[in-house]
């Protein structure tokens, strides 16, 4: 399980949603919520007074240590789905881009200031 905690459990549940997790409305109002993803991995959202009750002394990290990647399907559901959440709101880090590894990719910070990959594999060359 990978977990995140965050500062405001809704808000960081609607960024999410809208990275097509899905996550039932009523776990916005929760301290703890997770789903399971395919292959049976589980990402899981704590909030950070649940955290702190746990362990007092947490701080969160500063600067990026870990980023969470999401396939888009195509190169351009990377330039859709980065124009999506930065068009609501959300933080754009760079902007889509041809990665010399043979993807479309950018990268976005979710609510809590950590970085979610955006990815597809790059179109074939017609050479």
């Amino acid at each position: 399980m990978i977990g995140l905690a965050v500062a405001d459990m809704a808000a960081s549940l609607a960024f999410y949603r809208r990275l097509g997790l899905d996550l039932p409305a009523a776990a916005d109002a929760e301290p703890h919520t997770e789903v399971v993803l395919p292959g049976g991995l589980r990402l899981a959202w704590d909030t950070v007074v649940t955290v702190r009750s746990i362990d007092p002394r947490w701080v969160p990290a500063t600067g990026t240590r870990v980023s969470l990647a999401f396939d888009c399907g195509a190169p351009d559901g990377v330039d859709t789905v980065f124009a999506e959440l930065t068009e609501a709101g959300y933080e754009g880090h760079l902007k889509p881009w041809d990665a010399f590894w043979g993807q479309r990719y950018a990268v976005v910070h979710d609510p809590d200031g950590n970085a979610v990959d955006l990815f597809a594999a790059s179109a074939p060359s017609d050479s």
